[in-house]
């Protein structure tokens, strides 16, 4: 039985990149209700409280003092779905369900502000609705608001092995000018577009860090999708359909080809 104290992660990004050449690493996160992660606490009776492997103590202590909340007197058990590092968002994602065990109280602004203590990045995962923000990951702020996009049917897997997030890494393509194109067809409900700028914000990404084996754009083309995402740090990989048009045989597909728990689900959409 999973523990209550549940925090949903995100399947890499719509876009990621540097706003302008000398800008702020921004994104738009691609949030993903089946994946995440959960703690609940248990009284350690006697002794030394346990920390999973997941979690290292000097994250814990660096979030609980940014939020001034002395450590739990207990054992901190985690489910966690992926690991981090597969830009699923698990390590923003376990922060944030620690503090919903040890019933913090807190604005999600200044949650955002104790994981980027914590850990010099974070996910918008704190926030309502994240695929509305354009999030700069480095200054734990939204540098505007964004259109929801319609629903999306994502086939992904992780390719290769999980890729940490380096917080002072700004090896990242300049996406300026997908981000208005983004803003013109999410407001217009522009399915296909969107899924052509995610593309290419993940094409960007694919040329400047590679690898140089990634096939998820050529089985993108021959299922005859509407494009492909990536986790632009991690080693997450989707290829995005409209509701309803996965082909049979998606997720085998991408498991001979070397994808790694795939899984299918399906983005929020405007209401």
């Amino acid at each position: 039985m999973r523990p209550a104290n549940r925090v949903t992660g995100h399947f890499g990004e719509w876009l990621q990149g540097l706003l302008g050449p000398d800008g702020p690493v921004v994104l738009v996160t691609l949030p993903c209700e089946t994946l995440g992660a959960s703690i609940s606490l248990v009284r350690a009776e006697g002794r030394r409280p346990d920390l999973p492997s997941l979690l290292s103590l000097p994250v814990v202590d660096s979030f609980l003092r940014a939020l001034d909340v002395d450590p739990p007197e207990a054992d901190i058990e985690v489910i966690a779905d992926t690991r981090p590092g597969a830009g699923t968002g698990m390590s923003t994602a376990m922060l944030l369900a620690l503090a919903r065990a040890m019933g913090i109280e807190a604005s999600p602004e200044a949650l955002a502000n104790a994981c980027l203590e914590a850990e010099g990045a974070v996910d918008p995962l704190m926030m309502d609705r994240p695929e509305t923000l354009l999030w700069a990951s480095r200054e734990a702020q939204s540098v505007r608001s964004m259109p929801q996009p319609p629903a999306f049917e994502v086939v992904g897997g992780f390719l290769g092995p999980p890729i940490q997030t380096v917080p002072d890494d700004s090896r990242f393509a300049d996406i300026s000018d997908l981000v208005p194109n983004w803003i013109a067809a999410g407001e217009a409900g522009a399915r296909v577009e969107l899924a052509r700028i995610a593309t290419d914000s993940a094409e960007r990404t694919t040329a400047l860090r590679g690898p140089a084996e990634d096939r998820t754009e050529s089985l993108a083309q021959d299922l005859d999708a509407l494009g492909w995402c990536r986790a632009h740090t991690g080693s997450a990989r989707g290829i995005l359909f409209e509701p309803g048009h996965v082909p049979a045989g998606a997720e085998d597909r991408l498991r001979a080809e070397g994808y790694a728990d795939v899984l299918r689900f399906a983005t929020r959409g405007a209401a």
